[in-house]
């Protein structure tokens, strides 16, 4: 689809939910990226917002009850959709209804209902939509891509991995209201390396959940969830996503002439470390701290700007939560499940990456 060419300097956007992922992450990531700058800020609470406006020289605050203001103030490009995930549909929805653009958190809906209303509105008002893969953008997660599509380790079998870490108890990502739970805030990442690890979507899906042992944070969701995936050509994908363990990330895929590990594969704010095992050789190359939230966001408004679809769009989110569902009701009936049928696969590819120095100057209130 063509969205038409944005012909400014910056995509100007509006911050819907002013929690701790913008406050540490996407507000002081803009600053950095030359073709972005925040405007608004959305938020329930004025207080806050109005020193998070300040300290960031943000001229607009608005409440929830005045977003369509805020979307027809003609102040916003897009949006980026940091509330809690109940609410991703609602605001992406009534954005495209305004024609503002939207980067919205993941996982992308709380349904596929509400994933496919939010592709459809996107493209009814010819705006984009992508999902916040920020690691879509990552050097260490393309080069990992690279080396994949290259057959350095020959033919992809096997997919595993954790990213686990302790969640404080009041946590929104504790609810179940809200769609909360290990699988949809961390699991995701998993889910979605596998995909791109295999180049393709599982066709069937089995979990274990876990409520773990006399923890009250556990009232409402699970601790942890263990994951099986199965993909075509008899390739498997297994891991462990959890909200009760020391902070660990990592994943590996065994392939037939050789294995790839990258550890801290997916926090933001850390180094990475990609590991090539073959025949007992290791070689590793280490990667330095770079913003991915200043990468996903340049990236995003290099598509705004160019008139260009994301990569990482609205069906990438949707194939995402269809599998999340599936693996959802495994654990709930204990039997594998089918995964329903997926939009057509596609990668991430080299024109994505984006590294910037870590933003290191932000407020947190």
């Amino acid at each position: 689809m063509d969205f038409g060419v944005l012909r400014m300097s910056k995509v100007r956007f509006a911050v819907v939910g002013a929690g701790w992922i913008s406050q540490e992450a996407f507000l002081p990531a803009v600053r950095q990226t030359g073709n972005a700058e925040v405007t608004a800020i959305v938020s329930g609470n004025a207080a806050k917002a109005k020193r998070l406006a300040e300290f960031y020289g943000i001229e607009d605050i608005y409440d929830y009850a005045e977003f369509d203001a805020m979307a027809a103030s003609g102040e916003v490009d897009a949006i980026y959709v940091a509330t809690p995930n109940s609410s991703h549909c609602e605001y992406t929805v009534r954005a495209a209804q305004h024609r503002l653009h939207a980067l919205v958190e993941k996982p992308l809906a709380t349904s596929t209902a509400d994933a496919e209303s939010m592709i459809s509105a996107a493209q009814a008002a010819g705006v984009c939509l992508m999902t916040a893969y920020r690691l879509h953008n990552d050097p260490a997660t393309l080069r990992v891509a690279e080396m994949l599509g290259s057959g350095t380790i020959g033919e992809p079998r096997f997919f595993s991995s954790v990213f686990s870490f302790q969640t404080a108890p009041d946590n929104h990502r504790l609810k179940a209201s809200h769609w909360g739970g290990p699988l949809q805030d961390v699991g995701v990442y998993c889910l979605n390396a596998a995909r791109h690890a295999f180049h393709d979507n599982p066709i069937r899906a089995f979990s274990t959940p876990s409520f773990g042992y006399m923890d009250p944070r556990f009232k409402e969701v699970e601790e942890g969830i263990a994951v099986t995936l199965e993909f075509s050509k008899g390739r498997m994908a297994q891991f462990y996503a959890g909200f009760g363990t020391d902070a660990l990330d990592m994943f590996q895929v065994a392939g037939t002439k050789g294995s790839i590990t990258l550890s801290n594969a997916f926090r933001f704010g850390v180094t990475r470390k990609l590991t090539l095992q073959q025949n007992d050789q290791l070689q590793s190359i280490d990667f330095a701290e770079t913003d991915n939230f200043s990468g996903m966001i340049s990236y995003f408004a290099d598509c705004i700007q160019k008139g260009t679809a994301p990569l990482a769009d609205g069906a990438e989110g949707l194939s995402d939560v269809a599998v999340m569902i599936a693996i959802r009701l495994a654990g709930k009936e204990r039997v594998f499940q089918t995964v329903p049928q997926l939009p057509p696969f596609q990668t991430y590819d080299a024109s994505m990456v984006r590294s910037f120095p870590p933003a290191r100057e932000k407020l947190l209130v």
